[in-house]
């Protein structure tokens, strides 16, 4: 085998490499794109829960579904469920602004 062909030979092995490593890059960054995702709504889902709280403080439980001690008990449920639907829905931005915190926590430059 003469030096161009070997030469040629290892110029295409290390654009393959590279190219490989490129694709792997690709997708950890998307399971790590992936995974902010998730943790700025998980993160959002629970303050906007927290907010929720209060507004059900002062309120009876003698409701549209017969109050009593098994409506007070699953209302923490109710407030999780719609501060998640809020979430869902868009929110309010706090996981947005969590992301890119993330970003830039991983990137090392914060």
């Amino acid at each position: 085998m003469d030096t161009s062909a070997l030469l040629t030979l290892q110029s295409a092995q290390s654009q393959a490499s590279a190219a490989g490593e490129t694709r792997l890059t690709g997708r950890v960054h998307t399971a790590q794109a992936d995974q902010n995702a998730k943790l700025g709504a998980d993160f959002e889902s629970m303050v906007l829960s927290n907010l929720l709280k209060p507004m059900f403080e002062g309120l009876t439980t003698d409701g549209p579904f017969g109050g009593g001690e098994g409506e007070a008990a699953m209302r923490s449920f109710q407030i999780d469920a719609m501060a998640q639907n809020i979430t869902d829905r868009g929110g309010i931005g706090i996981s947005d602004m969590m992301q890119k915190q993330l970003i830039k926590l991983q990137e090392g430059s914060l």
